[in-house]
């Protein structure tokens, strides 16, 4: 349709088309942004449960579980059951080897030993910052390393100074023995499964000394005293008066 320059039906005419034409392309625009965005959040949901695949192979993969290991070490210490070691000054040694009971080849893979103080079960009653857990990655039954050695199938010592840091409490010594990712493969320890033998006791550090406590006392005797003859002194006043 030809229109000229005062046809005024014709100009209405192409007036509607362009009104038809914009919502037309306001409509596409408004679809394509909706797509957009609902794109966007499908690939955002999609990213964050990858991470979340991702955190559990490695978690899964990294972790040892305690109830996993062999008993594979034979592993002792000098101190007799209930014996009571001082913080700071005393010592004890630890023996460990194979259970040469085992198949030749069961310590393969064990590359060295790591030997740990361990809480016992009475000294982590009500103490969450010392519980035990099967993960061993979250456990905190042993929290003070002793020594770690390279790995060998015959008997090794090792002579260990109780540190002024060792708290008051019950304890037993374990030993894992560690791959050549440093990983736990196995272990002993000097006690039962029940953690219920050969258990010995240090005496942390209190952190007062001996002539604080003298002091203390000494101090107190002389309060008694100037306390008894100030009322001496009172009484004698009365009297006098």
């Amino acid at each position: 349709m030809n229109c000229g320059e005062n046809d005024v039906n014709c100009s209405a005419e192409s007036f509607a088309g362009f009104n038809d034409s914009l919502l037309y392309h306001s409509i596409c625009f408004r679809r394509n942004k909706t797509k957009v965005k609902a794109d966007q959040e499908g690939m955002a949901t999609q990213s964050i449960v990858l991470l979340i695949l991702v955190s559990c192979l490695m978690h899964s993969g990294g972790a040892v579980s305690f109830s996993s290991l062999r008993d594979t070490l034979v592993v002792t210490a000098t101190p007799t059951p209930g014996q009571v070691l001082k913080a700071g000054e005393d010592r004890f040694t630890v023996t460990w080897s194979l259970n040469q009971s085992f198949p030749s080849g069961v310590d393969s893979d064990y590359k060295k030993v790591k030997v740990e103080l361990c809480y016992a079960p009475v000294s982590q009653v009500d103490r969450k910052w010392r519980k035990t857990s099967d993960d061993l990655s979250m456990d905190k039954t042993c929290q003070f390393n002793i020594v770690t050695m390279p790995y060998t199938s015959s008997n090794t010592t090792f002579t260990w100074t109780v540190p002024k840091i060792i708290p008051t409490a019950t304890y037993f010594v374990r030993a894992y023995a560690l791959n050549s990712t440093d990983q736990q493969i196995a272990y002993g320890q000097t006690t039962n499964s029940k953690k219920t033998s050969n258990l010995f006791e240090v005496q942390g550090i209190s952190g007062r000394h001996a002539s604080v406590d003298v002091a203390a006392a000494c101090f107190s005797v002389f309060s008694i005293l100037s306390l008894a003859g100030f009322f001496v002194l009172e009484r004698r006043k009365a009297k006098t008066l």
